[in-house]
């Protein structure tokens, strides 16, 4: 068995290499994520990696229901070591002694520096709780703001932030567009992807065929993205 990588678009994957005396290629996901590539000893590199992309998005599933398994039942700490998402990428988490409560980004980490114990669970929750959403606030706006230049619409609707369960964003008759906080996780690029979805829908109210002609107008990558929203967050 060796460890091998396998490069896809954006994605990049480690995964386990086993050449036997079978005739057949098969393909393992394990609990711990583990990804298991058994193959005849004469099966080429090229074949792999052929056989990989096939299986791409299945493997993609795989993983992702894995982690939403694991995020499910190992519950955040919220102690250093411990990683948090942020604009589409992954920081680890330090907490340290301070003499205020602050939150800040710092040398590739998320540095809490709180008043309590370090492990104060429950206070570290609340202070970085607080800083998403004003990240969401500062960030979501801002995007917003460049997004709504790609239309010429009379009037520019009114942004909130409201938590929805199933929904990234959601555009009310009203003249509103909410943005789901969670969002904040994701990078911009999928940031601008919801927030013209939502905009979108201020032209066709429904997911007809010149909806889409009207997305892919405003986003040509729309799909691209949607799709890396689904996998890494779903």
């Amino acid at each position: 068995m060796k460890q091998e990588c396998f490069l896809y678009g954006d994605y990049s994957y480690q995964y386990y290499l086993v050449q036997q005396d079978r005739k057949t290629v098969s393909l393992t996901v394990q609990p711990s994520l583990n990804i298991i590539l058994k193959c005849p000893h004469d099966y080429s590199s090229p074949h792999i990696e052929k056989f990989l992309k096939r299986k791409w998005h299945w493997m993609e599933r795989q993983l992702r229901d894995l982690r939403r398994f694991q995020r499910k039942t190992l519950p955040k700490e919220y102690i250093s070591g411990e990683a948090f998402l942020y604009l589409g990428r992954l920081y680890k988490l330090v907490v340290c002694k301070g003499r205020a409560d602050v939150v800040k980004i710092e040398k590739g980490r998320i540095r809490i520096e709180s008043t309590k114990k370090l492990d104060n669970a429950a206070h570290n929750r609340k202070l970085l709780d607080l800083w998403y959403q004003g990240r969401a606030e500062a960030v979501f706006n801002e995007r917003y703001a460049l997004m709504i230049k790609k239309f010429n619409y009379d009037f520019v609707p009114t942004l909130a932030i409201r938590q929805m369960e199933k929904r990234w964003g959601s555009f009310l008759v009203k003249k509103k567009i909410l943005l789901n906080p969670e969002l904040i996780k994701a990078s911009k690029e999928c940031i601008d992807y919801v927030i013209t979805h939502e905009l979108c829908h201020m032209k066709h109210q429904n997911h007809s065929a010149a909806y889409f002609r009207f997305l892919r107008s405003k986003c040509p990558n729309w799909e691209e993205l949607k799709e890396k929203l689904e996998l890494r967050f779903l």
